[in-house]
């Protein structure tokens, strides 16, 4: 299966955020605040984002669709896990380049444009060493920035899939940001008074 920066095939994208902790197995308590809200950016130096989700122009003025967000950064930035799941697939190949598949239930991260090496189910960046089916957590350290595969600098192209349909990682994103807000006003916000016990008398 192609993970590259794009593909041929047009999937539609959908955001399902309600079975998603359900099917990670967080607590009952943190998806009643927000199921998004304890995902982790992957990027810790980011730059900019240099290429959307959806449609794009290829050099030579060709469309082509891209299923995820690129995001720039020095070369050898750490690159954290969005989520904890498992190692599915360890990707080398000409567009995606050296590159990772994380599923956390019915959702998969790919992560693209790695730098290291990835080969028979072995990924090895610096202190990084993942093997396929090997267990991640939530914001651990998976890999770096680099330029493998077809890219024309470094940065993290991060795909986001879920039962296989292909999800806007800029949506997955804002809905992080929204229950990251929501968990820090809930946290900020004074705490009601007891009420008082009102003695009766006969």
């Amino acid at each position: 299966m192609p993970w590259g920066c794009s593909e041929r095939r047009r999937l539609g994208a959908l955001l399902i955020g309600a079975g998603l902790l359900g099917a990670i197995g967080a607590s009952a308590a943190a998806h009643a605040r927000s199921p998004w809200a304890l995902g982790v950016f992957p990027v810790r130096q980011f730059q900019a984002y240099t290429s959307h989700y959806g449609t794009r122009v290829r050099p030579g003025g060709r469309e082509e669709p891209h299923y995820g967000l690129d995001i720039a950064a020095p070369l050898g930035s750490p690159i954290h896990s969005w989520w904890g799941g498992v190692v599915q697939e360890v990707i080398n190949d000409g567009a995606c380049g050296i590159g990772l598949v994380i599923r956390s239930g019915a959702y998969e991260h790919i992560y693209c444009h790695l730098a290291g090496l990835g080969a028979s189910g072995r990924y090895q960046s610096g202190p990084v060493l993942l093997r396929s089916g090997e267990t991640v957590r939530t914001g651990q350290l998976i890999g770096h920035v680099g330029l493998s595969g077809r890219t024309t600098g470094p940065h993290l192209h991060w795909g986001m899939r879920y039962r296989g349909q292909w999800l806007d990682p800029a949506r997955i994103l804002r809905a992080m940001a929204e229950g990251q807000r929501r968990l820090r006003a809930t946290a900020r916000a004074p705490k009601a008074p007891s009420a008082p016990r009102v003695a009766s008398f006969r």
